[in-house]
C-alpha cells in the first residue's frame, strides 16, 4: 500500500511567516517552524511566496534556499513564478520541486519550458478549479506529474478529469473528511493550516490515519524485538546520540512496549525501572528526542538512537547526562570540523573580548577591507608554494589562509554549520 504524506505549509510576507494568503498575522518563528516540521513527523513542507515586489521576492527565495539548508524533509517552492527564471531559482535552492499556479494565463508555458529544463517530475500545478484542466487537459498532463488543490470542493470533479496523482491542502480538521480524502487512490497527501501549527501531534495523526487502515510514512524496524538480546527484566539499554554533533546524550532501557511506541511515534520512548512505567521523553518538559535513525550493536543486546534532540537531555538542564569529567588526560584531536570549530571559537571570543597585542583583534580593529587584503595575499601564498615540490610549504600557508577565512567568516557571522549546509546541498 502506498504511504499517504502529511504536508505542513509556510507562507512568506516581507521574511516572515504569516498564518496564510489572506491572513497576515504572524505565524511564528519561521526557523523555528521548519525545525519542528523537521522533526515531528512532517512528511513535506510545501512554501508559499506571498511576495509582491522583485525584492521582496528575492528575499523570499533566499529564505528558501537556507530553509532546505537546516532541514531534510522535501521542500516545494511556490507562489510569485512568473516566468521561468522563477523556477530555476527555486529548484537551485535547493526545493524539490517548484508548484505553478493554474490560475495564471502563462502557466502552461513555463510548465512546458520548465519540463523540458528540468523534466515534469520537478514541476507541479496548484488549481482552485478545474478550468486549467479544462482549457489544458493533455499539456497539463504531460508537463507536471502531480497537482496541488488548494479548494477542496474540485476533489471530486478531477476524478473525471484526470489521472494525475494530487494532494490536497485544507482548512481545519475533521477526521472523518480527511480519512474519506486520503483514501481515494489518487491523493497522495494532505495537509494545510492543522498541520502547520506548533500544537499538533503529527503522529498522533498517523496513529488515527493509521487504525483507519490509511498507511503514512513511519519507522519500520528492520529485526523483531525478539531477535533482541535482553536482560534479565526483558529490557535493553540505549545510548542515545545527537544525529548532528554525534555528542552522546544519555542512556536509557527500552522494553518491547517501549521499542513498538517509539517505532509508532518517532520519538524516544523508554520505561522508567524506578517508577515501573512507560515515558516518552519529553512529555512533561517539552525536551522530545525525534528518532533519526536506530542501530544495534554487534551482540544486539544495545541500541545505538540518534535523535534530534529539542533542549537539553539531562533533567539538570545541561545538553548531555554526561557533562562531569572523572578523568582526562589532555590530547590533540584529529577531527577536522572541530579543530576548524575550535580554532573558529577562539577567534570569536578574541572579538568579543580584545587582548593587547593580539594580531587577531588587529584585524577586526582595522576593518574588513585589512581582512580581504590579507585573505588575497595568503591565497596567492599557496599559488606559490604549490609550485614548489615539497608539500610543508603549501600546508603552512593553506593553514594561514584558512585561518584568515575564519577571521572573515566571523567578521560576517558565518559559522562552520553554515559552511557544511552548503556543502551537503551541492
Amino acid at each position: 500500500m502506498e504511504h499517504k504524506n502529511l504536508i505542513a505549509t509556510i507562507y512568506l510576507k516581507d521574511g516572515m511567516a504569516v498564518k496564510g494568503k489572506n491572513d497576515l498575522e504572524s505565524a511564528g518563528d519561521l526557523k523555528g517552524l521548519a525545525k519542528l516540521y523537521n522533526d515531528s513527523g512532517v512528511d513535506k513542507l510545501y512554501v508559499f511566496d506571498l511576495s509582491n515586489t522583485d525584492r521582496e521576492h528575492e528575499a523570499n527565495l533566499h529564505i528558501m534556499k537556507e530553509l532546505c539548508r537546516m532541514i531534510e524533509i522535501p521542500i516545494y517552492g511556490a507562489g510569485n513564478i512568473q516566468r521561468m527564471e522563477d523556477v530555476k531559482k527555486i529548484l537551485y535552492a535547493g526545493c524539490k520541486g517548484a508548484i505553478l499556479d493554474g490560475s495564471k494565463h502563462d502557466t502552461i508555458q513555463i510548465a512546458e519550458e520548465g519540463a523540458q529544463r528540468f523534466g515534469r517530475e520537478k514541476l507541479l500545478i496548484s488549481m482552485e478549479n478545474v478550468d486549467l484542466l479544462f482549457k489544458h487537459k493533455k499539456e497539463v498532463e504531460e508537463y507536471v506529474h502531480k497537482l496541488v488543490v488548494l479548494n477542496p470542493v474540485i476533489i471530486d470533479s478531477l476524478a473525471n478529469l484526470t489521472d494525475l496523482p494530487y494532494s490536497v491542502i485544507i482548512q481545519g480538521y475533521d477526521e472523518g473528511r480527511w480519512v474519506e480524502i486520503l483514501k481515494k487512490e489518487c491523493v497522495t497527501g494532505i495537509g494545510g493550516e492543522y498541520i502547520s501549527r506548533y500544537d499538533t501531534d503529527v503522529t498522533q495523526v498517523k496513529k488515527i490515519l493509521a487504525a483507519e487502515g490509511i498507511e503514512t510514512k513511519k519507522f519500520i524496524s528492520v529485526m523483531e524485538w525478539s531477535q533482541f538480546k535482553t536482560n534479565s527484566d526483558g529490557m535493553i539499554p540505549v545510548i542515545v546520540q545527537d544525529y548532528q554533533t554525534g555528542e552522546v546524550l544519555m542512556m536509557a532501557y527500552m522494553n518491547e512496549e517501549a521499542f513498538q511506541s517509539t517505532l509508532s511515534l518517532g520519538k524516544m520512548t523508554y520505561y522508567s525501572r524506578s517508577r515501573q512505567e512507560l515515558w516518552v521523553k519529553g512529555e512533561t518538559s517539552g525536551h522530545y528526542q525525534y528518532v533519526k535513525s536506530l542501530a544495534i550493536d554487534c551482540d544486539q543486546d544495545t541500541i545505538l538512537a540518534q535523535v534530534s534532540q529539542i533542549g537539553a537531555a539531562c533533567h539538570t538542564g545541561n545538553t548531555s547526562c554526561f557533562y562531569r569529567e572523572l578523568v582526562k588526560k589532555e590530547y590533540m584531536t584529529k577531527s577536522p570540523l572541530k579543530v576548524f570549530e575550535n580554532v573558529y571559537h577562539v577567534i570569536e571570543d578574541r572579538r568579543e573580548h580584545p587582548k593587547d597585542g593580539s594580531y587577531t583583534n588587529y584585524l577586526f580593529d582595522k576593518g574588513v577591507d585589512k581582512i580581504l587584503k590579507k585573505l588575497g595575499e595568503e591565497a596567492t601564498e599557496i599559488v606559490i608554494a604549490a609550485k614548489n615540490p615539497e608539500p610543508e610549504e603549501v600546508k603552512y600557508e593553506i593553514s594561514d589562509f584558512l585561518y584568515h577565512m575564519m577571521v572573515l567568516m566571523v567578521e560576517k557571522g558565518v559559522t562552520w554549520e553554515d559552511i557544511v549546509e552548503e556543502l551537503n546541498q551541492r
